[in-house]
Formats: C-alpha cells, structure tokens, sequence
C-alpha cells in the first residue's frame, strides 16, 4: 500500500482545528431570572444623584399639604447647570429630579395643571426646570431621569377614576418632551390627608388596583423603552426597603415579583430579594446626604461626613445595590456649598482607591476551570469576559499571589450578570508574613461585592466559594488600596 504524506500547510490545518475544538467552550445556561439590556445598563451605572427641589424647599417642609401657592416657588439663583456640574465632578453618572412630589407642584408647565412654575414669578413664568436640567445633563454627560409621585395632594379628582388620566397625561408629558429618560421614579407613598382643591380631607386609595400600574407601565415603554422603571416593587428596579443608604448584607436580585406591589405596608419582608424569585429586579439604595430629604437651613451643618458617605458606598454599591444620593437644593437654586465639599471629597476617596487595581497581571490560579474559558478573565477590567468554574467543582477556590508584597485593604469581585446570580455563601482569606487568615465570611454577589480588610502588607488572597445555585461564573476581580480618611 502506498504511503500518504500530509503537506506541512495541512498539518498546519489540522493542528489548528484541534486546538480550536478544544478551546471551544461548552455550554453555559443562565441560572434562574436575568436582566434585560436596559437592566444591565443601569447596573453599570452605579452611583447618581436624586435631587429634591420643589415647593417644600420654600415652605421649608417635607411634604407639602397641597395649598401651597405658585408664587410662593421663588429662586434666587437657579442653576442647573451647577448641579450637573456637581454631579459630574463627584463621580456621578446621572441626576433624577422631583418634577412633582406630593404636593403636586410641577416643575414644568404643565398643559394640565396651573399648579406649576409656569404660574410663578420664577423666569416670569416662562421658565421650565425639566427642559433646563435635561439639557445640563447632556451638556455634562449624565443619564437625566424623573421622580413624578402617584400621590397628589393639591388636585382634586384624587382618589377618582379621572385623577389617573391626569397623572398619565403629565406622564405623557414628561417622557416626550425632554429627550431621552434612564429611570422612571414612582414613590410609595400615596393617599391620605391633603388639600385636594380646598376640600381638605382625607382620602386612601387601593394601593394595589387604584393606579392600574400594568397600562402606566406600557405607557413608560412605548414612550421611553430604554428607561428602567423603579418603585417599591419594580419592575425594573426595585427599593431596597429603607433610607438609611444600606443594603442588606445579603441581596438577592431575584425576587417574587408579583407578591409585592408599590406602598404595601410589610415591604421589608422582601427586600433582600429571594434566591428562587421569578424576576430580576436589583435594588436601588436611596438617602439623602443631609436629615431630611428637602433642603432646611437648619441642617446646614448635618452634611454627611466622608467617612460615613464612604461608608454608605461600601454598604450600598459594595452590596449588590446602586447609589441613588439625594442632594437637597437650597432656596438659591444651588446645590449647597457643604454639600460640595463632602461629595468633592468622597469622589477624591472613590478615585483613589479605585484607580490602581493591583490584580492585574498578577500570578492567578483556580481549582478548577471549564474547558474554553480563561482564568485571566478575572483580571483583565472586561465585564464582558468571565471565568467559569468546573460543574463537579462544588466549593470553587480563586488564589491570587502577587509578585511582591503590598500594603492593601479593599477586595472586589463581581458575578456575570447575564448568566444570573449564583453564589450564595464564600469566604475571604489574606496571606499575610507566609500566613492565610480568615478576613471575612460573607452570602451573595450579585452585581459587586466590596470588602474592606485592615490596612496591611498583604503577598495574596483567597477567596473561596462555600455555597452556590450552579456553577459560579465571575466577570472582573480586584485589589486596591483606600486611602486614610482625614477628617
């Protein structure tokens, strides 16, 4: 029989589609509910501003009665292009305005209302906030959304059928005129006392049935299909049960979506989310940077320290949440002066700690790796690359050493999003003088999980996972170093 001999370009070939079928990877399937593109988005987003600035800046409350005058709407020196700049150089990435809240003051000139600035001696009543900030916001770079509350206490069809059209119509009105929306804010609070155009009295609402929440939320995405939707219950994004700026330790995305709904009275029941819930709806963390939620020039002096801003960083986008930071407006129409300093120094804080990550390019190993996925997608700053652990690995263990060793006290890590969320219990260890200690035992991921350790000469770490739903699949890994707080 005659001998065959492969040309050395076929053997190039053939060498070529070997390694390529072994680098192929294999098959990944989400694991319980996952985010939609405009979910994702806004998880990236992280940290941004609430502004409250209303009626109740003049009246020096914090929710109105609804017999407020338009004239009473006065600022001084108005500039929202102040605000996006503050915004901006805190490290914010957008800014969500109350363009009504509970009063029923609107910020605009509402076709549908005279309860509004057009009815103001602000600009001689040709002035609009909405189209004013929204065009700062782009000027600046950041995302614009708007806070419009379901609770009106100024109109007086509350509480009847023709108050819906009313609020859709101002709706309507808020997300055609204004350019793009990234988030559609809907309050909890709603019904009760009120003014209700001088009948003064009381009136409660089915928080459940009286909006009918199904047709305003279509509404939101046909007019705004990109902008996420935040209340109580969603249901896009959800609240994470308190004002205090702090996540639950452990919070799951995932939650049983159509048992809650916006106002209920034991919401807290829920707000860690549930590993099993049936839809994604990651929690936002709202507070306020001063007491109250509205500017009072009592509360000059009750600014958030850095070090607790700093705190409510860590307990908030370090847990699996993002940042909503209220800035409350003062009466000039400035964002208050002491408000600046503290958001300029915790912006100095974030950038230095987060500007060198001191995993990468460090030696790294794991125990185990499913076949066509990288190790170093743990490293490499891509949320788009991940590390994949091997099914019959049921407590997988990431060890990383660095080429020498450094003084450290912050480690991050982050699930991938699009495959779910999946741990559910894992441990960080230090080596430190040839020693592995034990730092911290923690639950879920999510998004981004912060750890902050004693500041120490560390040579790496190790981070194992005790307990997960399925494979555990992890985008980006790091290791920083905050910087003292001096205050």
């Amino acid at each position: 029989m005659k001998k065959q001999f492969f040309k050395p370009f076929t053997v190039l070939i053939l060498l070529i589609s070997i390694v390529s079928c072994n680098s192929i990877p294999e098959p990944l399937e989400p694991v319980g509910p996952i985010p939609n593109e405009h979910q994702l988005a806004w998880q990236e987003l992280e940290y941004y501003a609430f502004i409250h600035f209303n009626m109740n800046t003049f009246t020096n409350m914090e929710w109105g009665y609804g017999d407020e005058k338009p004239v009473q709407f006065n600022p001084t020196a108005l500039d929202t292009r102040q605000w996006a700049r503050v915004a901006k150089e805190a490290g914010m990435k957008g800014i969500i305005i109350t363009a009504k809240h509970h009063d029923g003051f609107c910020l605009w000139p509402s076709e549908f209302s005279e309860h509004s600035v057009k009815n103001s001696p602000w600009q001689n009543g040709e002035g609009d906030l909405i189209r004013d900030l929204s065009e700062a916001c782009k000027e600046f770079g950041l995302k614009f959304g708007v806070y419009l509350s379901p609770w009106d206490r100024n109109h007086p069809d509350y509480g009847k059928p023709e108050y819906i059209s009313y609020f859709r119509n101002q709706l309507r009105e808020l997300l055609t005129n204004y350019g793009e929306i990234f988030e559609v804010w809907f309050d909890g609070a709603n019904g009760g006392d009120g003014y209700y155009g001088g009948a003064n009295e009381e009136r409660r609402v089915d928080k459940k049935s009286y909006y009918d929440w199904p047709t305003t939320i279509k509404l939101v995405r046909e007019l705004q299909p990109q902008a996420v939707i935040f209340s109580d219950a969603g249901p896009d994004i959800r609240w994470v049960g308190n004002e205090k700026g702090y996540a639950n330790e452990t919070t799951w995305s995932p939650i049983y979506r159509d048992s809650v709904y916006a106002g209920m009275p034991d919401f807290q029941r829920f707000a860690a989310g549930q590993e099993n819930g049936t839809h994604w709806v990651p929690t936002e963390t709202d507070v306020s940077i001063r007491p109250g939620w509205y500017y009072h020039p009592e509360q000059d002096d009750q600014v958030k320290s850095l070090s607790k801003l700093v705190d409510i960083y860590y307990n908030s986008v370090g847990l699996n949440s993002s940042l909503l930071l209220n800035l409350p407006v003062d009466t000039r129409g400035l964002v208050h002066e002491n408000e600046v300093a503290n958001l300029n120094a915790l912006a100095t804080f974030l950038k230095t700690t987060f500007s060198k990550n001191y995993a990468l390019k460090q030696q790294i190993k794991t125990s185990s790796t499913t076949k066509g996925y990288d190790v170093n997608a743990l490293i490499d700053n891509d949320l788009d690359t991940y590390w994949v652990s091997e099914t019959k690995d049921e407590k997988p263990t990431i060890e990383l050493r660095l080429q020498s060793a450094e003084e450290l006290n912050t480690f991050m890590i982050q699930e991938y999003l699009p495959m779910g969320q999946r741990v559910k219990s894992f441990s960080f260890e230090v080596l430190a003088e040839g020693e592995w200690k034990k730092i911290y035992e923690g639950s879920t991921i999510g998004n981004k999980r912060l750890i902050r350790f004693e500041t120490q000469k560390i040579e790496g770490i190790r981070f194992s996972v005790t307990s997960a739903k399925d494979r555990v699949v992890f985008s980006n890994m790091g290791l920083f170093k905050a910087p003292d707080l001096n205050e």
